[in-house]
């Protein structure tokens, strides 16, 4: 829940510019807005990629890329992403609803069908990945090795399990470092990847490259 004395002005005006770009850009991912702009001019129509949550990022992937595959654990809410791309006549997505088998943040997770999915790649076949749905620690630390040499993991909400100097609610510092020994593994995992953090003072996401060599 949100604290008092988390609504500073600072907060206030972030959470206003926040609410205003995502009212007057309703077709554009749930990321901030400066990831989204880097997205956009970094995928290309030959990129295949995969996305772990569901929604306005499923048709906004699917229009700038030759396939993408998208997994949802909410079948409701799947429900109406299968019909926003009905909608839109995209059929370029690989739609999958697979339902939670296990508890978050558990070791049964590690090996729940969802973050299972993975395994259906090959190492280095992915151009990106984006985390942003359920068993993020797993899927996040699973998919590192599917994706290509240049390619991009993107993980929202990423202050919320990475320390940085983010001044965004809920934010991990330096000091607390990593949400748990899954997330440390992925910090050490991406220490050689170049790194770009965004954040809009409400939430983060990060963009992780793969090196060449």
């Amino acid at each position: 829940m949100r604290t008092f004395q988390r609504w500073t002005l600072r907060y206030v005006n972030n959470r206003i510019r926040t609410l205003y770009y995502e009212k007057t850009c309703p077709d554009h991912p749930w990321l901030t807005r400066s990831a989204n702009e880097i997205l956009d001019s970094w995928l290309v129509k030959s990129d295949v990629g995969l996305e772990f949550g569901s929604g306005r990022s499923t048709p906004w992937f699917a229009s700038r890329i030759g396939h993408l595959t998208s997994v949802e654990h909410d079948p409701e809410w799947g429900g109406r992403v299968r019909q926003m791309l009905l909608r839109d006549g995209i059929s370029n997505v690989d739609y999958k609803v697979v339902p939670r088998d296990a508890e978050e943040n558990s070791q049964e997770a590690r090996t729940a069908k969802y973050v299972q999915i993975i395994d259906s790649f090959d190492n280095n076949s992915l151009d990106f990945c984006l985390v942003d749905g359920a068993y993020r620690e797993f899927c996040a630390m699973g998919v590192i090795p599917k994706i290509r040499p240049s390619g991009v993991l993107v993980i929202d909400n990423v202050n919320w399990y990475l320390p940085s100097h983010s001044i965004s609610p809920n934010s991990r510092s330096l000091a607390t470092g990593p949400k748990g020994p899954v997330w440390k593994e992925v910090e050490t995992l991406l220490s050689d990847w170049r790194r770009i953090w965004t954040s809009s003072g409400v939430t983060d996401t990060a963009l992780f490259f793969k090196p060449c060599t």
